[in-house]
């Protein structure tokens, strides 16, 4: 709803619309069971947010709906059964344009034990638009690494079996493609990565800018929103 009424106004583009919700446990109880002790993980991801007529867009933030912020991956590790094996920007995700728009962000987990996992985003079919003849932003994609196990392997492993004991399983990686919203059980080993989408890019490539004023990127910090406003309008006057 936050792009709708920025795009009425054409205020600035599109970012990854709502944000990137990713959790992940076990545990619990049904009518059917008693309670298992477990845990659950909750985390939201950033995205990229969209240009405007004064600015390009920001890499790896939240927009619009959040004031969050992401665990260190040090902490993440060491209180959760995962491997973080990828936490980066996701070059050139952003879309060109007189001010470019913001990169999303490439999150990859691996994980130790049996987890159910589910994920609920936006942006993964219809791209980050862009306005004024920016380019729209690269889509978000979400992505299920799975263990399967190799069929000769397992036939292999039963003649074993008999002979000197169980012999480790081998298995082969498939790429599944999640779509924007999903739950999967997935075993140790297994993995999801997470790209987020960019943000939209705003004017013409190679047109010029509005204002040819260079701000110092800490600008608004030091003078309050207000103030950066104020002196935005004055050079563009």
């Amino acid at each position: 709803m936050t792009d709708v009424v920025l795009r009425a106004f054409s205020a600035c583009a599109a970012s990854q619309g709502d944000c990137n919700n990713l959790t992940f446990g076990f545990g619990g109880n049904t009518s059917t069971s008693a309670a298992v002790a477990g845990f659950g993980f909750y985390e939201t991801l950033a995205g990229g947010s969209g240009a405007g007529p004064y600015w390009d867009g920001t890499s790896g933030v939240h927009t619009h709906m959040t004031n969050t912020r992401i665990t260190d991956a040090e902490v993440f590790e060491r209180r959760y059964p995962v491997i973080l094996r990828e936490f980066s920007l996701r070059e050139g995700s952003g879309g060109e344009g007189q001010h470019r728009g913001g990169d999303g962000v490439v999150r990859d987990i691996e994980f130790r034990i049996p987890v159910q996992v589910s994920i609920l985003s936006e942006r993964r079919v219809f791209h980050p638009y862009g306005l004024e003849g920016g380019e729209d932003a690269s889509c978000g994609l979400n992505l299920w690494v799975r263990k399967i196990p190799k069929p000769s392997a397992a036939s292999d492993a039963s003649v074993d079996d008999q002979k000197n004991g169980k012999k480790e399983e081998e298995f082969e990686e498939r790429l599944v493609n999640l779509g924007g919203k999903n739950t999967a059980s997935m075993r140790p080993g297994e993995r999801i990565i997470i790209n987020t989408p960019g943000g939209g890019g705003w004017g013409k490539v190679g047109s010029e800018s509005k204002t040819s004023r260079k701000q110092d990127p800490k600008h608004a910090w030091r003078g309050g929103s207000i103030a950066s406003r104020q002196s935005m309008q004055e050079a563009s006057a």
